[in-house]
């Protein structure tokens, strides 16, 4: 056999890979070492499997990355760096990306699949693997990892001896404060905002277990308690592999969101990208407390569909846009997203008249179904019709011109905070991609990532309930008027409008 050598620079590190829990996390500073480790990790589990009766010792792997350009570029490098083609056999580079390395008593499969597509989430969940690799675990959903433990444990097959030892092991960089990897840890405490039952499946079970490394640098603060400057910290792992000059340089034109993300290692959230939303502002849009229901007053509902299915709930309340809830699903079909539908419908919104707008594309029947997106949800009792135009440029207005909007002295928008999706979209996670030129240059387009589902039917919930109806139809905004003290505007009987437009029918 090949030579193989590796020696874990770091107390960390070491009580990672010496750990045998079902579950094992590890978050670190870039450059810390910790994808390394989780490569060695998946070898040296091959390595303890027992030899079946042929004397082969037996596994397969599965390794997770969010998106394919991140596993080509950095999973799938890191993996190849340690175990190359030409002393450890051919890569295949047709999906699912596959190595597959035999030796006279080893036969190890290592199966790689990005979450991005559409085939590999599928792939994932028909596995029978001895155990899970998911690196950046920062940008994967809890549901992922809940389906990759139930793909663990199943090879080999029980009559060839059966996994030696089995479980998933991550890797990630500091991720935000909601996210489930800190509240399993124990770093934050399990949101108020989340459903018991949903709770429950974030309470850290016995055979988890979380790592933390130190950071890779140490703070010195002035009098008034900034950061005067960042030295290196002794305590920092994986040192004998970087240059000494390595987080020095790194940190070089970095924000100091940046540089706690990666470089301290703390939880937080960075804005990389332009933020759609300039004008919002927490202050001003985000509600101190919840936000109630309206009695008698219109519910719209803006529904985004796909893989990752997303819905918003809001009223239009005395020319206030009062947002009261949101539904983020990761791998469901919108068969069972309807039958969400109507559980947050019949919970918290009952009784009242409910329209229902989702994106255009799906009034187009799919490749694998007779039946549309919008049949499905009509034939689950909910009447649902497309938004009146998927144009990017009219979609982000019909938002956009609500957040800088008064309306009685006070916003005319608001959020209530049991939507964190779609808060950490307007803070910045819904956004336009850098461009790889140099210069401060974007894409013209929000980027496709975690935060433009639940954006994207915010925005035809908008379009829908008649925001940016200038815009599309060329109509006047409608007229102001000063109102009697005893007017109530429940009261007011709709108007029958005269001309038809695009609007007429909705």
């Amino acid at each position: 056999m090949t030579e193989f050598k590796y020696k874990p620079d770091g107390e960390v590190l070491k009580n990672f890979m010496k750990d045998s829990n079902f579950f094992r996390g590890i978050r670190g500073p870039v450059g810390s070492g910790k994808s390394v480790a989780c490569c060695v990790e998946v070898f040296r589990r091959a390595l303890e499997q027992k030899p079946n009766k042929d004397g082969v010792r037996k596994s397969r792997w599965a390794v997770i990355r969010n998106t394919n350009p991140q596993l080509r570029t950095t999973t799938i490098k890191t993996w190849l760096d340690w175990f190359p083609e030409d002393q450890w056999g051919r890569f295949h580079w047709s999906v699912p990306y596959t190595h597959h390395i035999k030796t006279s008593n080893l036969d190890i499969e290592v199966i790689f699949l990005a979450l991005d597509r559409p085939e590999d989430v599928k792939k994932l969940l028909s596995l029978e693997v001895t155990g899970v690799w998911v690196n950046e675990a920062r940008e994967i959903p809890k549901s992922i990892i809940d389906a990759c433990t139930m793909r663990c444990g199943r090879f080999p097959s029980m009559r060839e001896g059966g996994p030696t030892w089995s479980g998933v092991i991550c890797d990630t960089n500091a991720p935000e404060e909601d996210h489930w990897w800190p509240i399993m840890s124990g770093e934050v405490p399990i949101p108020d905002h989340i459903p018991r039952e949903q709770a429950k499946m974030l309470v850290k079970p016995d055979n988890w277990n979380f790592f933390v490394q130190p950071s890779a640098m140490v703070e010195t603060l002035d009098d008034k308690g900034e950061v005067n400057e960042y030295q290196d910290n002794v305590k920092a792992e994986n040192k004998l592999n970087m240059l000494d000059t390595y987080y020095s340089n790194l940190i070089r034109g970095k924000t100091k969101s940046w540089i706690d993300v990666y470089v301290m290692n703390r939880l937080g959230t960075i804005q990389e990208g332009k933020p759609v939303y300039p004008q919002f502002v927490s202050e001003t849009h985000i509600a101190e407390e919840e936000i109630p229901i309206a009695a008698g007053v219109q519910l719209y509902i803006g529904i985004d569909f796909g893989l990752t299915p997303a819905a918003v709930f809001g009223q239009k309340v005395r020319g206030r846009w009062l947002i009261q809830a949101e539904i983020v699903a990761i791998d469901m079909g919108i068969v069972r997203f309807a039958e969400l539908l109507r559980q947050e419908i019949a919970t918290r919104f009952h009784n009242l008249d409910v329209k229902i707008y989702g994106d255009p594309a799906g009034d187009f029947r799919a490749q694998t179904d007779e039946s549309t997106p919008f049949q499905i949800l009509r034939g689950a009792g909910l009447k649902a019709i497309p938004a009146p135009s998927n144009s990017v440029d009219l979609r982000l207005e019909s938002v956009s011109s609500q957040l800088t909007k008064m309306a009685d002295g006070k916003p005319a928008f608001l959020i209530d905070r049991r939507c964190p999706s779609l808060i950490k979209g307007f803070q910045g996670g819904y956004c336009y991609r850098r461009m790889q030129v140099s210069g401060e240059r974007f894409d013209d387009k929000p980027e496709k990532n975690m935060y433009s589902h639940i954006h994207d039917a915010l925005q035809y919930l908008m379009l829908g309930a008649g925001e940016g109806r200038q815009l599309i139809s060329g109509q006047k905004p409608l007229s102001s008027f000063i109102a009697r003290r005893d007017f109530n505007v429940f009261d007011k009987k709709p108007s029958v409008r005269k001309k038809s437009s695009i609007w007429a029918n909705l």
